[in-house]
């Protein structure tokens, strides 16, 4: 069968997706949504095990006014949750320091040397963000390399799982340098980025993140298809260079729709593109860092969101959210292992992750823990590491929109600002 037309056809149901669902819908924009797996969320997936409440994906959400519309719609706007504690530490030279996120953490740490502090006071004496720059040469350029290894470095490769020495800034650094010209400096826009900078509460909600997506799913469900994955992308028009409108063909069915968003990880939209895009095997080459979370029960008396650990530390760990602490999640906590550092350790058991996760956590906080959960996260995390440059060569016809957290920021926001660009430019095209 054919099923009706419509104007925009979206491929996925992760936030994007979803956001972009809602933004048409309040434009009067007809659309399709058609999601391959049976529940809505994309990465943002929570699960209940033992009766704790597991983030198998972000562990928490900025509840900036769009995050507190979508969830109005959704039907959770009561349901948030906001973060009891702030602050972020950094595992270095065997044992936790906190990172200088504030004017009083900067004076009272001992994570970095008076020597590195002065260093990094000299920030804003250097040269804006370059973009032929990797992440790491502009960090150390403008921190030195104490903050680097110590505090800068870990915290921002922490967010993907990556190497910074690995990042051109071009792709991982594009927002904070534009932010960096109205921050009046690159440690004020990285602050707004990642610690107390930011105007908007760290938020979840009580059954967990998964909430957004599922209310979401709820309020457009007729406007949304799960467990129909779109296998390929046609031109209706004979024409080379065609750029609309395209069939949708899925395992069960076609769909005909004049614009096609598609919000998918790179390789799978390298086959739905396959027919229409030349060099659409380019996105293969984009690589994403695996991830283990192992969850841990631990109640420890340390005050904050968690931490990161810096380089050259003889742990597996990669960094630590502290649920516990900021959503009173009864002690969990979530181990990150993996990223591009050591992206082989996630094919290990689940006993042995458990095993190591458990270890390094009781020695970082002092205080004993319990294995709850192993979880892994095979395409969570872009890396934004030099395989980015392939979408250089990547051009897409009129009619085809790329929305993902690869060719865009990631974090929930973020993906919900671009659903609404695109609803935008859609609804005055």
């Amino acid at each position: 069968m054919t099923a009706h037309h419509h104007s925009v056809g979206i491929v996925g149901a992760g936030i994007t997706g979803l956001a972009l669902t809602h933004a048409l819908a309040e434009r009067g924009v007809d659309s399709i949504t058609l999601e391959a797996a049976s529940e809505p969320g994309g990465v943002i997936s929570t699960r209940t095990v033992d009766g704790h409440v597991l983030e198998v994906g972000p562990q928490r959400l900025r509840k900036t006014p769009s995050v507190v519309e979508l969830a109005d719609v959704a039907g959770v706007g009561d349901e948030f949750i906001e973060a009891r504690e702030e602050g972020l530490y950094v595992y270095a030279d065997g044992s936790l320091g906190r990172a200088p996120l504030s004017v009083e953490e900067f004076v009272t740490t001992d994570l970095l040397s008076w020597p590195g502090k002065l260093r990094m006071l000299a920030e804003p004496l250097t040269r804006p963000g370059m973009a032929q720059e990797t992440a790491a040469e502009l960090f150390v350029r403008k921190f030195g390399w104490e903050a680097y290894e110590k505090f800068i470095g870990p915290l921002y490769g922490g967010i993907y799982g990556s190497d910074p020495a690995a990042m051109p800034a071009a792709f991982a650094l594009d927002g904070l340098m534009k932010r960096e010209q109205q921050a009046g400096s690159f440690l004020q826009a990285f602050r707004q980025r990642v610690g107390q900078g930011h105007e908007s509460p760290p938020v979840t909600f009580e059954s967990g993140n998964q909430a957004l997506p599922n209310g979401l799913y709820e309020h457009y469900s007729d406007r949304i298809e799960l467990e129909t994955p779109v296998t390929s992308i046609e031109p209706l028009e004979a024409e080379e260079d065609s750029d609309g409108p395209y069939r949708l063909e899925t395992p069960d069915g076609s769909y005909e729709v004049d614009d096609v968003v598609l919000t998918t990880p790179a390789s799978v939209t390298a086959d739905i593109l396959a027919d229409v895009v030349d060099g659409a095997d380019k996105l293969d080459e984009l690589r994403y860092n695996p991830l283990a979370l192992v969850f841990l029960r631990s109640n420890h008396d340390w005050r904050g969101k968690g931490y990161q650990v810096g380089y050259g530390e003889d742990l597996h760990t990669l960094g630590v959210s502290w649920n516990s602490r900021m959503f009173d999640r009864d002690g969990v906590q979530t181990a990150f292992l993996g990223g591009m550092h050591e992206p082989d350790i996630v094919d290990e058991p689940d006993e042995v992750l458990g095993d190591i996760a458990r270890q390094e956590v009781e020695h970082g906080v002092g205080a004993p823990a319990s294995v709850i959960a192993v979880e892994r996260l095979d395409v969570g995390f872009p890396s934004w590491d030099q395989s980015w440059w392939a979408l250089d060569s990547l051009s897409v016809p009129d009619g085809v929109t790329l929305a993902t957290n690869y060719t865009a920021r990631m974090g929930i926001p973020s993906r919900i600002r671009e659903a609404n660009e695109i609803a935008e430019r859609l609804t005055d095209a």
